[in-house]
């Protein structure tokens, strides 16, 4: 009897043995995402050096292409909407009229162009592709002090446009009622294949290739130490830059914050976390937007990830005729402005569209687009990032050591708690549930959202947090 309690009492030393080394050998090293050194140029990459060139960029639009643009509008063919729809099966028809009667009527894209125009914008050659980005200095600063640069990276279906909202309040807090302990310099760069970026022309280019070429694109403006910021694929860039240049990025702010390798603890606190919230980390408005999470999860992913599939697998085909037809273009982009802003506006025939935002940021955002021609290539970057699976990429298994400030947005189509973000971002020293707003949170709420990355940095510089990476 005494020989088999020795042999129990050696398999569970074993057992406990072998945990404890697992956990000291699975400790993650601190490894760094390494730098994508790519060329997305059209051929053979030359031997010639790259011309480093920044130059000024302007956005122009020519008569043809507008005489088109009319063409279009004017033969669009609709179709009736069924019955007391709203915008459950996506943009109502009848709205959408309504819309492109707007468009061709009373928006006046010339004007839009000199809004677009009235902050610097310049283009320079990264790994064999132009990329467009807008760069807004401080009209004045207090004295002693220096801008602190910040890169913003916008998300699909929106555009460098999303932040000309909240640019002032940053570079100029104190004309807008908020403190000017921190100002910034702002950076807001088209992703390659969107807006006036231009789009790559080899496969392959995902959200560490996007994260390099802006890394390069912050060290050849000078700035050797900066801040950035995104919500949407902005998140996802954000974060791999952080993870390729930790020792640079003194600070990543996200208005979005999604955990893509979920392991047991996140099965059971779906399960339980409704009940025992206090075991899981959760708080009670984690519980309130996350629970029932059928609805609120599952059901609102499988709703409302269709257009991510089609993306994620053909995006040439369905793009074709969007790129063709801008009424198609609207119809596309607006329902994702609606159900995103609140699921709950598509209970409304006109999808709450003009709630939030007004026809003219819309149809500017949709213009960048229809000029660009670059709906398909920016479709494609779903399918770079998505198409080997998730959870399968080594910047999603590898954690992120920068100081992390997260707004955590009530009507964002998935919520993360804390609890979650924090296996992930293991440094998080302001996380905040946001009183209103949603996915577009630059453009929809941009002094709630400046208010958030103003508090999140002046912890960081008040802490020296960065020093302690």
């Amino acid at each position: 009897c005494s020989s088999l309690e020795g042999i129990m009492l050696l398999e569970v030393f074993l057992v406990l043995g072998t945990v404890i080394i697992y956990f000291l050998l699975s400790k993650k090293k601190e490894e760094i995402l390494p730098f994508k050194e790519g060329w997305w140029g059209k051929g053979q990459k030359p031997d010639t050096e790259e011309d480093t060139t920044v130059r000024p960029f302007k956005v122009e639009t020519t008569e043809e292409e507008l005489s088109d643009l009319f063409r279009r509008l004017d033969q669009a063919r609709f179709i009736e909407p069924l019955e007391n729809s709203c915008f459950h099966y996506g943009t109502n028809s009848v709205y959408l009229r309504k819309v492109v009667s707007y468009w061709k009527n009373q928006f006046n894209w010339k004007k839009q162009i000199e809004v677009l125009n009235k902050y610097p914008q310049f283009k320079t050659k990264i790994q064999g592709i132009d990329i467009h980005f807008v760069h807004v200095k401080p009209p004045r600063l207090p004295e002693g002090r220096s801008a602190k640069p910040l890169l913003m990276v916008h998300g699909w279906p929106g555009s460098f446009y999303e932040f000309y909202k909240i640019i002032p309040l940053l570079t100029d807090p104190a004309s807008h009622g908020l403190s000017d302990e921190h100002v910034f310099e702002v950076i807001c760069p088209s992703i390659p294949g969107y807006g006036f970026s231009e789009a790559p022309h080899k496969k392959d280019f995902n959200s560490v290739s996007a994260a390099s070429i802006f890394y390069e694109l912050m060290l050849r403006l000078g700035f050797n130490e900066f801040y950035t910021q995104g919500g949407d694929w902005g998140w996802l860039i954000c974060t791999n830059l952080a993870q390729i240049a930790p020792n640079h990025v003194r600070g990543l702010h996200l208005n979005l914050a999604s955990v893509t390798n979920m392991g047991f603890t996140h099965l059971f606190s779906i399960l339980l976390g409704r009940y025992l919230p206090g075991l899981f980390g959760f708080q009670d408005e984690d519980v309130r937007r996350m629970f029932p999470f059928l609805k609120k999860g599952l059901y609102r992913i499988l709703l409302e990830s269709g257009y991510a599939h089609i993306q994620a697998t053909k995006p040439d085909t369905v793009g074709c005729g969007l790129n063709d037809s801008p009424v198609g273009l609207a119809a596309y982009i607006l329902e994702k402005f609606s159900t995103w802003t609140d699921v709950e506006f598509q209970n409304l025939e006109d999808g709450g569209l003009e709630r939030k935002f007004n026809l003219d940021d819309l149809l500017t955002n949709i213009m960048i687009y229809w000029v660009s021609g670059c709906i398909i290539s920016s479709m494609r970057f779903y399918k770079e990032n998505l198409q080997k699976g998730i959870g399968t990429q080594k910047h999603e298994r590898l954690t992120v050591q920068v100081p992390t400030g997260i707004a955590s947005f009530p009507n964002e189509v998935m919520h993360t708690p804390q609890a979650w973000a924090q296996k992930k971002y293991t440094k998080i020293v302001s996380f905040h549930f946001m009183p209103r707003g949603g996915h577009f949170a630059a453009l929809e709420e941009p002094e709630l959202l400046a208010e958030d990355i103003l508090q999140f940095v002046g912890k960081v510089e008040k802490e020296q947090l960065w020093r302690k990476k």
